[in-house]
């Protein structure tokens, strides 16, 4: 069994790019959509306690900067559900973190992972 999950380790990620993260970020709308989009997720599973006063996310204190730690916060949560990334079209998947000040980091879960939770091999 070991050997077969170390050589699904090593294959999966080199045959089609499955290793690579998947971030969710705002990418339309203004303050008042963000805002939205904050407080669905934040209130629907995400983990909203590093954009909180003096959370390691909170700088830069922006809504979009926010946003964009909420949204993926609740995208990752949701385990990278296809639709759990949409918040009405203002909320895309993207390949790259969005840029963060040094402490904040953006959650993340691998496609290669989440493959091999399904398969029930890890």
């Amino acid at each position: 069994m070991a050997l077969v999950l170390i050589s699904l380790l090593v294959l999966l990620p080199a045959m089609s790019g499955l290793s690579d993260a998947a971030y969710c970020v705002c990418s339309s709308g203004g303050d008042g959509v963000f805002q939205k989009n904050i407080d669905y997720a934040c209130g629907a599973g995400a983990d909203c306690s590093a954009i909180i006063q003096n959370g390691a996310c909170y700088n830069p204190n922006t809504v979009k900067d926010h946003c964009n730690y909420a949204v993926n916060s609740y995208y990752q949560r949701k385990g990278q559900v296809a639709g759990s990334c949409d918040f009405a079209g203002s909320a895309t998947v993207s390949p790259t973190a969005p840029s963060a000040v040094s402490g904040c980091v953006y959650p993340s879960s691998s496609r290669c992972w989440k493959l091999l939770k399904s398969w029930s091999l890890v």
